[in-house]
């Protein structure tokens, strides 16, 4: 009996990993944000025929977004991986909720391209590398650092400087937005300052080519 129940569990884990295997990924994105994230994905070419679902979630812990691999994107190989980037529905300031859909629209925009940002570190992981990379992001607080300036330093070399530094100085001189996600965001993310150092880096640099 035990060698049956047993034989029928890996059959039905064998069958849900041909299902999610052969399910097909799509682009998802909800109505109230198509626009911000139209613009965003334009300054990730990259990107294009990348399936990436955008999706409500209640509450995230810690974070306003989240970018993360689909199961099925990790078991396949890397050029057919898919995306979800989860999004709460609300946040608080002083307390009081707040919808995020109804920030000012280049907030938003910067706050998409940080996710896109990540989602494009990602790519240039392996499988292997990528399941790594969740596990140290969950454990270390340094690799948590490296892997958010990481995805603010996508978006910013992408030209997308403008509505990253806009995203950040809504949270930081937002005075009724919670201390400990701004401390969050001042510890592990690049700063106005350094986003500014960067483009002027950028801006150098071609002209050096012209």
């Amino acid at each position: 009996m035990k060698r049956k129940l047993k034989l029928l569990f890996l059959l039905l884990i064998a069958v849900f990993l041909v299902i999610v295997i052969l399910k097909e990924p799509k682009n998802t994105i909800p109505d109230r944000i198509k626009q911000e994230v139209k613009i965003a994905l334009q300054y990730f070419p990259e990107l294009k025929g990348i399936p990436i679902e955008f999706k409500f979630k209640k509450n995230i812990k810690k974070s306003v977004m989240q970018a993360q691999p689909t199961w099925s994107g990790l078991l396949k190989s890397k050029n057919k991986r898919s995306y979800v980037i989860l999004i709460s529905e609300k946040f608080k300031i002083s307390g009081e909720e707040f919808k995020t859909a109804d920030v000012p629209k280049d907030v938003l925009i910067g706050w998409i391209g940080h996710e896109l940002g990540h989602v494009m570190d990602y790519q240039e992981r392996g499988n292997l590398n990528l399941i790594g990379f969740g596990i140290r992001y969950v454990l270390l607080k340094e690799f948590v650092k490296k892997a958010e300036r990481a995805a603010d330093s996508f978006a910013v070399s992408r030209g997308m400087s403008e509505y990253i530094l806009k995203t950040k100085r809504f949270i930081l001189n937002h005075s009724q937005i919670d201390e400990t996600y701004k401390t969050r965001i001042k510890q592990y993310y690049l700063s106005p300052d350094e986003i500014m150092e960067m483009v002027k880096e950028q801006d150098s640099i071609k002209n050096n080519l012209l």
